[in-house]
């Protein structure tokens, strides 16, 4: 018997709001976190816009010290961590720390680090190199500094499947908790990609949109003026439990996490097959793992990256799934708000998942304001919109073929 995993901690860092109830506020608001750059010039580039957080002090968090030996990523990723312990009422001196696992994503880890120290190294040589350049920039470092920081002492993994990151780990604490393996697994993604070289690269991949005078409107997922997506940064992390170490402390119990479905495209680096059948595939092996039906689902949290084919192929990979109950039940990209947190993108959209379940209120796609003719589900466009849900997927698809879908139910108390 497979034991049951709930989720009961929360912690999110994001363009529209820090702190769950920060970020739930500005999905109840359709916030717009997306706007002109600051953290640099952008002139230069092709895209000039993101979805920044601009009021993080990681001294909060964690001593002057310990932050100046971190990457903008693993700063994101501890402070989510400690939010989402303290949201759980997780007492950690009452816990047994080689029970706690940690599992987190992250796309490109500490690409700023590495653009900072190799100009170091070209205009004033080895020598003057850090010697915390490699442990600031290597994507596991997330996971080791949360587990230095919180004596977490169990399994600790790190998933590294470009925006499918962050999903995947939360996938991997789902089975290490249904094995037995942890009673509490520490999950999510955390990335802070918006630096010159990651806009330069995904600028000369013509990947992101060129709205530049209207960067408000520029992330428009489903839209038929859609240009490209908007790169964003922060973290996600949840509390992912067993759900009897769960009620024997008295947690709040958010939602069950009852599936998690991946797959490879086999078919190209950066583009979807046609058809989204990959992504079909991972929807399909979630629903099977869950042990659910297409129609028992409420809702979807789409990747929605506001790119021409993914838009189109996750739209056709939703209609091959779930047949005519893809007309019915409500589809949102909450990239639309946020932009793209690549490797942070699923579980933040996981948690966005958590508010509808929670509050009842679906969150929209917003700056949908032509609909793509061939993107015709109900994308939820612009406002809130009140609804039961009971079951909530969410997908995430990265660059590689990677496509990961989770599945969460409303826990009952049965």
């Amino acid at each position: 018997m497979r034991k049951r995993a709930v989720i009961t901690g929360i912690g999110a860092l994001t363009p529209i709001g820090c702190g769950k109830d920060a970020f739930w506020e500005g999905l109840r608001t359709a916030r717009n976190g997306i706007h002109r750059i600051t953290r640099f010039d952008p002139t230069p580039f092709a895209s000039h816009m993101a979805g920044e957080i601009n009021d993080f002090d990681p001294t909060a968090y964690m001593d002057k010290k310990e932050s100046r030996r971190m990457d903008r990523f693993c700063q994101f990723g501890v402070a989510a961590a400690r939010q989402a312990v303290a949201d759980g009422r997780l007492d950690l001196s009452r816990e047994d720390p080689t029970r706690i696992g940690i599992a987190i994503g992250s796309g490109i880890g500490g690409i700023e680090t590495f653009a900072e120290q190799v100009q170091v190294l070209e205009t004033k040589g080895p020598d003057r190199v850090s010697p915390f350049f490699i442990p600031m920039m290597i994507p596991n470092m997330a996971a080791g500094q949360i587990s230095i920081l919180l004596g977490l002492k169990g399994p600790s993994l790190t998933t590294v499947s470009a925006c499918a990151s962050s999903a995947d780990a939360i996938g991997q604490a789902l089975r290490l908790i249904q094995r037995g393996e942890a009673d509490v697994v520490l999950a999510g993604g955390t990335e802070a990609p918006i630096a010159p070289i990651s806009l330069a690269g995904f600028g000369s991949m013509k990947a992101l949109s060129t709205r530049n005078d209207d960067p408000e409107h520029a992330c428009r997922p489903f839209d038929r003026d859609r240009d490209g997506f908007v790169m964003g940064e922060g973290a996600g992390m949840v509390l992912v439990e067993e759900l009897e170490h769960a009620r024997a402390r008295g947690a709040h119990i958010y939602a069950e996490l009852i599936g998690y479905g991946a797959t490879s495209d086999a078919y190209h680096i950066t583009a979807p097959p046609p058809g989204g059948e990959g992504s079909a595939r991972a929807m399909a092996a979630a629903l099977a793992d869950a042990g659910l039906r297409p129609e028992d689902v409420d809702y979807i949290n789409a990747h929605g990256t506001s790119t021409s084919y993914n838009d189109l192929y996750e739209t056709q990979a939703i209609k091959t799934v779930f047949g005519e109950h893809a007309y019915r039940v409500p589809v949102s990209s909450t990239k639309s708000m946020t932009g793209h947190l690549l490797g942070a993108a699923g579980a933040v959209e996981l948690i966005a998942c958590l508010f509808a379940l929670q509050e009842g209120l679906l969150p929209p796609t917003i700056n949908l304001e032509n609909p793509d003719p061939e993107c015709d589900l109900d994308y939820v466009p612009n406002t809130p919109r009140p609804a039961q849900v009971n079951v909530a997927l969410s997908n995430s698809f990265g660059f590689g073929g990677h496509n990961v879908t989770l599945v969460l139910r409303r826990y009952s108390g049965d």
